[in-house]
């Protein structure tokens, strides 16, 4: 990157000092034509105010200025003198652009180029008070014979300042890049990195993602060492049921109870799975969800149909108020969700307990509200229940078969369908959690 900088910035200054260049020598030679015009004029001024010219073109007095040609021209365009021609077999000059200029405005100025390019003829003519043109010339340098002589110390110059760029330029991609070179070698400390201004708001944004990553990377290590600790343990008793079985030291009745064990161990680890492989697919997927309008109240009123046996045998009642309200989302994503929300609250209420589902159309939001009268949660843990494994009573999760993932599946869903989750509760006295739908989601 250092290089490329360096090269692009060298590239620019070399265009800069050679547009410069240019520019200069252009800015020059008009000045000098100017000049050159001015002095013409000058001249001529002096030449009427001496008086001297019926004088010279009578030939008596001889104008030998050998840099300064002049020409009278009459009316007609006819050359009356030249002092450095025959103007007997010249050409009639009524056609000049300066001499036309002249006789129409009182003066007039013209540049012609020799064939080689490398002299100009500079023309001024004014009119006199008679009628006639004076026209003075003076041969000079043009401007590519100008620039061809100046030409080594142009190209002095040049390399002068091409080296003075090339200096500059070194330090500045230094100066440019040293902040990111900092930031890449000491990312966990980005805020010690001395920047400018304008690179502040990158290392702001590479800061954040580099703490998101390793919050990421914290987060999945975490998720990891869980998965191994709950399936492990399953896994353990399932192991020594067989094992017992397998060596014969268990009885006819021991056989029934080991298998029962093992099944509801094969159970817990086929739900724990099912749970991982789920959070997995809504942690990784990138496509689109496809959402439709979805009868809310239908869908709670299948998932407490669903959770009926399991509320009977916790001896738990359900119950469902309310009214028809459509929301926009995705059919699974909100059946798991109300699913996994009544599943935690019949797991975690008291027997004789009982589980309120109310469906309310608050016309631009639909509200869900789950309300249980269960064991409750301490309001330090309130923040926390939706985090992966995290159970505030472990003792009743596992012997419910909890996997400690359904919440965590929840706040995920949440979040694909841009709704808002708020917890209340109270221990001993029960758990309200609120679910508000947008009608229109953007």
């Amino acid at each position: 990157m250092k290089k490329r900088i360096n090269l692009q910035l060298m590239a620019i200054a070399t265009v800069a000092i050679f547009a410069t260049m240019l520019l200069i020598s252009c800015v020059f030679y008009e000045l000098y034509k100017s000049q050159i015009i001015e002095d013409l004029k000058t001249y001529s001024e002096l030449v009427v105010e001496a008086e001297l010219l019926e004088e010279v073109v009578n030939h008596e007095y001889h104008f030998s200025d050998e840099y300064i040609r002049m020409t009278v021209i009459r009316t007609d365009g006819t050359v009356e003198y030249d002092n450095a021609a025959d103007e007997l077999v010249m050409d009639n000059h009524g056609s000049r652009p300066e001499v036309i200029a002249a006789l129409t405005n009182g003066e007039g100025t013209a540049v012609r180029k020799s064939e080689t390019m490398e002299r100009s003829t500079f023309y001024y003519a004014r009119r006199l008070a008679d009628g006639r043109v004076l026209r003075l010339a003076r041969e000079a340098s043009s401007i590519w014979n100008l620039l061809y002589s100046a030409l080594p110390v142009i190209g002095g110059m040049v390399l002068l300042l091409l080296g003075i760029s090339a200096v500059v330029s070194h330090y500045l991609t230094k100066r440019l890049v040293e902040p990111i070179e900092q930031l890449a070698e000491n990312l966990d400390h980005a805020e010690e990195v001395s920047s400018y201004e304008e690179l502040q708001p990158f290392i702001s944004m590479i800061q954040t993602q580099h703490e998101n990553i390793l919050k990421n990377a914290m987060i999945r290590q975490e998720f990891t060492a869980n998965v191994s600790h709950e399936l492990k343990t399953p896994l353990t008793s399932i192991s020594g049921y067989a094992e017992l079985i397998e060596n014969g030291m268990a009885s006819e009745e021991d056989v029934v109870h080991f298998a029962r064990g093992i099944h509801k161990n094969s159970n817990r680890l086929l739900t724990l799975i099912n749970d991982i492989i789920r959070l997995s697919e809504l942690d990784g997927t990138e496509k689109e969800v496809e959402f439709e309008k979805v009868n809310l109240y239908m869908i709670a009123q299948t998932s407490l149909d669903m959770l009926q046996f399991m509320a009977q045998k916790h001896e738990v009642n359900l119950f469902l108020e309310g009214e028809e309200c459509t929301v926009w989302g995705n059919r699974q994503m909100l059946e798991e969700l109300v699913y996994n929300l009544c599943d935690n609250a019949i797991r975690y209420n008291n027997e004789g307990g009982k589980v309120m589902v109310q469906i309310t159309d608050n016309g631009d939001s639909t509200v869900m509200t789950i309300s249980d009268t269960g064991i409750g949660i301490p309001k330090e843990a309130q923040e926390r229940v939706f985090e992966r494994f995290y159970r505030v009573d472990k003792s009743r999760s596992k012997s419910t078969g909890g996997t400690g993932l359904g919440l965590a599946i929840v706040k995920h869903i949440i979040a694909k369908l841009q709704a808002e989750i708020s917890v209340e509760s109270e221990v001993g006295k029960g758990t309200k959690i609120s679910v508000v739908f947008k009608k229109d989601i953007a």
